[in-house]
């Protein structure tokens, strides 16, 4: 995988700004923040996100990747004001569970998602290099 950073642009902070890559490719659905009973581990954005993390990570294992593979992220927010207050938090869980990964990303606020639990729904591509 190859980051790409034009020129003369600055290097943006936590994301990329585009990633070239070949390899095996690997899509999660629409993750929320639900333990395998599919029961909310915590009604707040923060508790919610440590969990879609998790579990995206155990989704990327099965298919034989890991964070260093991801290169896309979609992030669906019920509340930007909330996203923005716990940026730090967040920030903070996401190094601790994905590391030094920094895929092309985007944060989107919608009206709702499916489950009205949710606060936070992330999608994922990963591409496992060619061996």
């Amino acid at each position: 995988m190859r980051e790409l950073l034009p020129p003369g642009w600055p290097r943006p902070k936590g994301y990329a700004n585009g990633i070239a890559a070949r390899g095996r490719m690997i899509f999660t659905a629409g993750v929320v923040g639900w333990d395998e009973q599919e029961h909310f581990v915590s009604e707040n954005l923060v508790g919610q996100f440590r969990q879609v993390l998790i579990n995206t990570l155990a989704i990327l294992k099965e298919g034989g990747a890991s964070p260093e593979h991801v290169v896309r992220m979609t992030w669906y927010v019920t509340d930007r004001q909330d996203y923005v207050r716990n940026i730090a938090e967040i920030g903070a869980i996401y190094r601790e569970l994905m590391g030094k990964c920094y895929p092309v990303m985007a944060v989107v606020q919608v009206v709702a998602l499916v489950d009205p639990a949710a606060r936070v729904e992330i999608e994922t591509t990963a591409v496992v290099p060619d061996e």
